[in-house]
């Protein structure tokens, strides 16, 4: 039988060799081992997701690479985050962060690999994908207890829906309990004053720094 130590050295070649179908066998064979989830996520697929999220950083690896390693991670975390549900058990976590794209824009890349690295970084990440409603991202956070709110777009003519989000919040009187981070190619430090946006994050790596640096403004 395999030991703790070759389940983890297996995970994390799954993410570095960007194979998902890998990730996932390597969390089922965690799972069957009894290895704590927590500890197999953090040593199995957050280690290494970090490594390359500071790559990518360094532009030693590119955003297609980054992207299948954010993949892969999150095909492998379904089967422990499974697991963990039915045990009864859930992962500690920093704090609990709704995320997707606006309304209008189905771009999915940047999000996704904002997602893994808050993942990775101890969040919990609700995921609601491309295309997002405006009243879902706050019906969302509402049913998760979120503290966070991170806002994606990709394009010039959607930025406006990260600025309806904010408008929504603030006509539900719900404005103060969220830290409102926004994000995109188009996006600036600019915009996130002018909608009156928490913080701005420039990529994913930036977006972790941003919200452990500030987490006395979103904690709760």
């Amino acid at each position: 039988m395999a030991t703790a130590d070759e389940i983890y050295a297996r995970m994390q070649a799954s993410i570095e060799n960007y194979d998902s179908e890998a990730a996932i066998a390597a969390a089922r064979e965690a799972v069957a081992a009894g290895l704590d989830p927590v500890e197999a996520v953090e040593k199995g697929f957050a280690e290494p997701i970090r490594r390359l999220g500071e790559a990518f950083d360094r532009m030693d690896i590119f955003l297609p690479e980054l992207v299948m390693a954010a993949d892969a991670m999150k095909a492998g975390m379904t089967v422990l985050e499974a697991a963990m549900r039915a045990s009864g058990g859930t992962l500690t976590r920093k704090g609990v962060v709704v995320l997707g794209t606006v309304e209008g824009d189905i771009h999915d890349i940047g999000k996704t690999i904002v997602a893994a690295m808050l993942q990775a970084n101890g969040y919990e990440v609700h995921d609601l994908g491309v295309d997002v409603p405006t009243s879902r991202f706050i019906e969302a956070a509402e049913q998760a207890g979120a503290q966070i709110i991170a806002l994606s777009a990709l394009l010039s003519t959607t930025m406006l829906a990260q600025r309806d989000v904010l408008e929504l919040l603030r006509n539900k009187g719900l404005r103060q309990r969220y830290f409102v981070i926004v994000g995109g190619a188009p996006v600036t430090q600019t915009w996130a004053d002018q909608i009156g946006a928490n913080a701005y994050g420039r990529d994913a790596i930036e977006a972790v720094r941003v919200l452990d640096s500030r987490r006395e403004e979103w904690a709760r």
